[in-house]
């Protein structure tokens, strides 16, 4: 359950008190795992997987309501935002939140106490080797119009020194607004990680294997990046057809140079993978299969039927990592078209792999991904790529699954959605996660993303009211007896200022 589709004021979920409240509903159902997707800012299509930043948070996550209780908003304009649970309509919210964001970041600045201002400056220092460059990309991509930053004057475009030095003096007070958020971004997700912790509650976070062009990492560090002389990219990153998409998935971003990458000691990856776990308990690796393989597709192609697999970092990258982190708290996202090499590969590096009931039932083949395979792997009814369990039931699964799926899981009472959810939580699996979508038994209507259609996704949030307490006591009693309570444990940081 993505923090965007809580039903927070303002159009958008956010960090505020809906998000408390839904920790409360986790602990109440006894419940150890919340998994997100990237927090990062929203870039192409307004995908969580297409962000303009590796580092920086989504400001419109931000709560004002909580923003306002520490004084940096009048109340009273916080109070006056609708109160709905509808679909996320992007422009709007930008155009409605974003100015309110910038009004509390100004009156930070102006009027916070000296003990406030001193935990901003901690945190500007301490995020420079991100921030900075962060900051200004988003000013110049604000002052651009959201052109791309390779369409932006060349001396800007190709970080000439006395160019960004002129750049950071005229546009001083812009950068030190979006420093502000960014700070405020980070003090309440980590209040919110903290209360999330006191209640046994462990967050799962997400990292894109691949950045967007269009973002503060590409133009800050253009040589890891296989681009041409007017910085576009020379070649983009998808995936073939599959399931999914008969012409496969272009997602146009831009592939790296593992050379270049190897000789620096894996420096970004380290800085981008340290991030995550600072910032959440446990990693999932999305694409982990791009690590041993990539697709690689010409950038003037329209989808990624002509792509090729270019042979990927592997085992170098990840001994690097290891070296540097102390461990590997991550699990890969290993589905589609996996080769032997791939499985070996995880398996080397110990990292556990992905079941998708929903996926279990096609053939033989698919069979990997149901509960009695899914030793030491995470297991999912379905994910945000999927349709929802009742509407994949009603109108997206063929006549032969559903009869594998009626042998395997038996009759139902309560809905396909609950043999589903059984199955998981009752099966071998490290980790059993379910979308809030397949709790509340919702249909299509409730699907987060439609690989490969471009529009409508990341949109679906849920009502208060469907929380109900006898939802939380069924999962409660379901979480005792498949032996999957959670156990307790301390977050190993400092307190936030938000607290």
């Amino acid at each position: 359950m993505h923090p965007t589709s809580l039903p927070s004021r303002g159009g958008i979920g956010d960090f505020g008190p809906a998000a408390y409240r839904f920790v409360d509903f986790l602990a109440s159902a006894r419940q150890g795992v919340w998994q997100v997707l990237p927090l990062g800012p929203l870039g192409y299509g307004s995908s969580p997987y297409s962000s303009t930043s590796a580092f920086a948070g989504n400001p419109l996550l931000i709560s004002l309501e909580r923003l306002a209780d520490h004084g940096w908003i009048d109340r009273g304009k916080v109070d006056a935002l609708p109160v709905s649970s509808g679909p996320v309509e992007y422009e709007r919210v930008f155009a409605e939140k974003m100015p309110l964001l910038f009004e509390a970041a100004r009156a930070f600045l102006h009027t916070a106490s000296s003990e406030a201002l001193r935990a901003f400056e901690s945190f500007c220092c301490g995020n420079s080797w991100w921030l900075d460059d962060f900051v200004l990309f988003d000013v110049l991509r604000a002052r651009h119009k959201l052109e791309p930053w390779n369409l932006w004057p060349q001396d800007i475009a190709r970080r000439e020194p006395s160019s960004l030095e002129k750049m950071k003096a005229d546009l001083a007070e812009d950068i030190r607004l979006r420093s502000a958020l960014q700070f405020a971004f980070s003090e309440q997700w980590r209040s919110l990680r903290r209360y999330c912790s006191e209640r046994s509650v462990r967050v799962i976070g997400d990292v894109a294997i691949f950045v967007n062009h269009d973002s503060a990492d590409v133009w800050t560090y253009p040589e890891l990046f296989r681009l041409d002389a007017n910085f576009e990219p020379e070649v983009v990153a998808g995936v073939p057809p599959d399931f999914f998409s008969k012409t496969g998935q272009r997602w146009g971003s831009p592939l790296y140079r593992w050379d270049v990458m190897k000789q620096g000691g894996y420096k970004w990856w380290i800085q981008r993978l340290r991030w995550a776990t600072q910032n959440c308990d446990y990693i999932r690796l999305d694409h982990f299969r791009g690590f041993d393989q990539f697709w690689e597709i010409p950038a003037g192609d329209a989808t990624a039927v002509n792509g090729r697999w270019v042979d990927g970092p592997r085992d170098d990258l990840f001994i690097k990592l290891r070296e540097a982190l102390g461990g590997l708290p991550f699990f890969a996202e290993d589905l589609g078209y996996i080769t032997p090499e791939v499985h070996a590969l995880r398996d080397r590096l110990q990292i556990p792999g992905m079941a998708v009931l929903q996926f279990g039932f096609g053939d033989a083949g698919a069979h990997i991904y149901l509960p009695h395979r899914a030793a030491g792997k995470v297991i999912y009814t379905g994910t945000h790529d999927n349709d929802t369990i009742t509407g994949w039931w009603h109108s997206g699964a063929a006549e032969h699954e559903k009869r594998s799926a009626e042998a395997y899981l038996g009759q139902t009472n309560d809905g396909i959605h609950w043999a589903f959810i059984r199955a998981a939580q009752c099966s071998p699996a490290s980790l059993s996660i379910i979308p809030l979508q397949d709790i509340l038994g919702l249909g299509s209507e409730a699907r987060m993303n439609t690989p490969s259609v471009y529009g409508g996704n990341w949109r679906w949030r849920f009502a208060e009211n469907q929380l109900e307490p006898a939802l939380s006591a069924k999962l409660a009693l379901l979480a005792e007896v498949s032996d999957r309570l959670p156990e307790p444990f301390s977050l190993q940081t400092s307190d936030s200022f938000f607290a």
